[in-house]
């Protein structure tokens, strides 16, 4: 059953790297990311300047339909159960094309939502600008954001750790190791790892 697992992730991956993403650059580390407001599956439209006692946030850009994403969901719940107290709300942003992967549509999201009871908002970023702004080429891909002087400073980019299959086999917790290092206002052993996910499905110019 695991090398049937480990199977699926290899070819999943293959196919999806064969598919250019869309050629952006996005911030890096020590940029001010800019504030948003997108519509959540709830219908409401959220900001990050709604989380008025925030000391940052994990944004995370991702999916329904991605085994990457489906793989780190339960990760991304237990992340923000554990953070979100201590002021590092998770903020999931589902940037995919619904023409080009209907599974990811709002209306599918909100089914993903329902069934998964996600405690965190599930926002859509139906002109896919927001992707773009943040330089998101895979989902799931991980931006933490700090909030100081009024800025939101990005302070991690990435993955969320270092195996994508088997969470029991996860030697090296990466967002986890920088928001504590953040919580501890220690400097972040590694500010940037390579997103590990599915592309992200780019609207067809």
């Amino acid at each position: 059953m695991k090398k049937s697992i480990h199977f699926l992730f290899a070819i999943t991956f293959i196919i999806a790297s064969s598919f250019k993403p869309f050629d952006t650059v996005g911030y890096v580390v020590g940029d001010a990311a800019k504030d948003f407001k997108l519509k959540n599956v709830d219908g409401k439209m959220i900001s990050l300047a709604d989380y008025k006692t925030a000391k940052g946030y994990i944004v995370v850009f991702t999916c329904n339909h991605c085994p990457f994403s489906q793989a780190y969901e339960q990760r991304i719940i237990d992340l923000h159960k554990r953070y979100a107290p201590k002021g590092y709300p998770v903020i999931a942003i589902n940037p995919n094309d619904k023409d080009r992967s209907p599974e990811d549509s709002y209306s599918k999201m909100q089914e993903r939502m329902k069934d998964k009871k996600y405690p965190f908002v599930y926002l859509y970023d139906e002109t896919q600008e927001i992707a773009k702004a943040y330089g998101a080429t895979r989902t799931p891909h991980v931006y933490l954001l700090q909030k100081t002087n009024q800025i939101n400073r990005v302070a991690y980019i990435g993955a969320v750790d270092n195996n994508s299959e088997e969470p029991t086999e996860v030697t090296e917790k990466y967002l986890a190791n920088a928001i504590d290092a953040l919580l501890e206002n220690k400097p972040i052993g590694k500010p940037n790892t390579k997103a590990i996910g599915c592309t992200i499905k780019w609207r067809k110019s």
